[in-house]
């Protein structure tokens, strides 16, 4: 079973001060406790990873036994949150993280030792992609521009959400200085809009799925991702830094294990629904209607750095990281 937990650990949330301070801890032992051997043994490891859909692919994985083929044994945690994942993964209190790529970048750029393993899920570079911003039908919010002065909600503020809208409405004229972004889960996010406290709302699925079904409410206002940034990956896979000089035979069984399990996750759909189901709650049926982000191992270092040069210009981190040093190759 997957443990679905909002925490890490003491250690998680007293490192947490040290990531806020723009202080480094000390990285300490992984909870690996060694390279996986090659005598059909399998190695503890740990493995944190927020609650949506994409990061069911790791229970997927399990289930089917493709870290075990190589030698890993997981302990799955959703329900992290990037606050508590990154500095509990620079620790070694968790061996592997699963957390979006700008999150990763502020962290490195403040001194954090972690540094980005794999891809893991991507939002698609054309077509209709995996989260929107959506408005009410009829408010005269209909692209981007119209978002200057709005009260726009996103689950939570300097991350990727806001980023990309705010480079999608300047890039279409507008003003993303005098957008007022709030903080709203984004299963609250549509009654929020309903009841006329926001004005848009960025969602992903499979809210945005349930938007889409009722054109005479809702309508899309654009596409943030996929403006800004085609095919920005949402979700990469991370460890610290001492992991991975330490211990690059387990690294690498980490990376053998996602190109199994991600690249299988793909094509087969059917399956992979289930469990993202399961994991989630939600009835098969809904599953396998939305629209699922792109999974793949596999990572292109321009869209990283571009995702970088944008972060810097909007003042979401304060200095470039050295992307080298950042990205494991």
């Amino acid at each position: 079973m997957v443990n679905l937990r909002l925490t890490v650990g003491v250690a998680a949330a007293a490192a947490v001060a040290l990531l806020l301070s723009g202080c480094a801890g000390s990285p300490g032992e992984t909870a690996a406790g060694g390279d996986a051997g090659s005598d059909g043994s399998t190695v503890a490891v740990t493995v944190g990873a927020p609650s949506v859909g994409p990061a069911a692919a790791l229970q997927f994985g399990k289930g089917e036994g493709w870290f075990a083929e190589n030698g890993l044994d997981p302990d799955i945690t959703l329900g992290v949150a990037g606050a508590a994942l990154l500095p509990a993964v620079s620790t070694g209190e968790t061996t592997f993280g699963v957390g979006n790529p700008l999150s990763v970048l502020a962290a490195a750029s403040k001194g954090v030792q972690v540094r980005i393993l794999s891809g893991y899920s991507f939002s698609k570079a054309t077509g209709d992609d995996i989260n929107a911003v959506v408005a009410k039908a009829g408010t005269g919010i209909n692209e981007w521009k119209d978002l200057d002065g709005k009260r726009v909600a996103v689950n939570a503020v300097n991350t990727q959400g806001d980023l990309t809208i705010n480079a999608s409405v300047d890039g279409a004229g507008g003003d993303s200085s005098t957008i007022k972004y709030t903080e709203i889960a984004f299963p609250d996010a549509l009654a929020q809009l309903d009841a006329g406290n926001v004005d848009a709302v960025w969602i992903p699925e499979p809210f945005l799925s349930q938007a889409l079904a009722q054109p005479d409410k809702y309508v899309v206002v654009g596409y943030p991702n996929q403006t800004a940034l085609p095919g920005l990956p949402t979700m990469v896979t991370f460890a610290s830094s001492k992991v991975i000089e330490d211990q690059p035979e387990l690294v690498e069984k980490w990376r053998a294990s996602l190109k199994t399990t991600l690249g299988q996750a793909t094509d087969d759909r059917e399956a992979y629904a289930k469990v993202v189901a399961d994991v989630l709650g939600t009835p098969i049926e809904t599953t396998l209607k939305q629209n699922p982000e792109s999974l793949d191992y596999t990572l292109d270092p321009q869209i990283i750095q571009d995702l970088a040069d944008l972060a810097l210009k909007y003042g979401f981190i304060t200095s470039e990281p050295d992307l080298d040093k950042v990205i494991v190759p």
